[in-house]
């Protein structure tokens, strides 16, 4: 972000992922406080380095039993439950720091996870791969928990220029906060490597006026 300004859209080149703008879903609830990183993609997945097929194993051992049936109660096989945001209860992604939980969350198709709480790295490597974190209270989170235990069919909208929330079916709302420069990369689909490239010539004309 050279002087505070991001670089001219007619010269930005490729995205990493899909920019992400304002999202209106139905939302998968899940609310289970203490989600860790080997709940959300266990370690026996981890052996692949490409971004791909890690959301054939998202909650693996939540959504299969030993012998690879679905196991009927998870929510994530019912089919009631359709959507790109994931609710999760407080303190979701604790644990390991594995950035393949992140991969599997989007290759499944969730473009938003929701929670009171999330952790650190866990958020991090979220925005790193074009997956919003949005965290909202508690109170928030049980309104959302709450619509969707009420009318699966409810849809939300998740706006990250106005860095805000809503239930539409009640018009409740809540704001959320989200860094200015990962804000950005969202918005433009970028990663940071993206970001860099996107700004070369500003750092080339730069390190021309270096001494060394």
């Amino acid at each position: 972000m050279a002087n505070g300004q991001w670089p001219n859209s007619k010269k930005q080149k490729k995205m990493a992922y899909d920019k992400f703008n304002i999202l209106t879903s139905t939302a998968v609830p899940l609310p289970i406080e203490n989600v860790d990183t080997d709940q959300i993609i266990p370690a026996r997945f981890l052996k692949a380095i490409e971004r791909k097929g890690f959301g054939d194993n998202l909650f693996r051992d939540w959504r299969y039993n030993q012998d690879n049936s679905p196991k009927e109660d998870f929510v994530l096989n019912d089919a009631t439950y359709t959507g790109k945001i994931l609710v999760g209860g407080k303190n979701f992604g604790s644990g390991s720091s594995r950035e393949h939980a992140a991969w599997a969350v989007y290759d499944y198709g969730f473009r938003c996870v929701i929670s009171s709480f999330f952790a650190d790295i866990f958020r991090g490597n979220c925005l790193n791969i074009g997956v919003l974190p949005v965290q909202v209270s508690a109170e928030f989170l049980q309104k959302i928990f709450g619509e969707i235990e009420k009318n699966p069919a409810a849809e939300f909208e998740v706006n990250l220029p106005e860095q805000k929330v809503t239930i539409l079916t009640t018009g409740e709302s809540e704001s959320f906060h989200i860094n200015d420069y990962k804000k950005g990369n969202m918005t433009n689909g970028f990663d940071d490597i993206d970001y860099l490239l996107n700004i070369k010539d500003s750092i080339q004309e730069f390190a021309k006026t270096r001494p060394f």
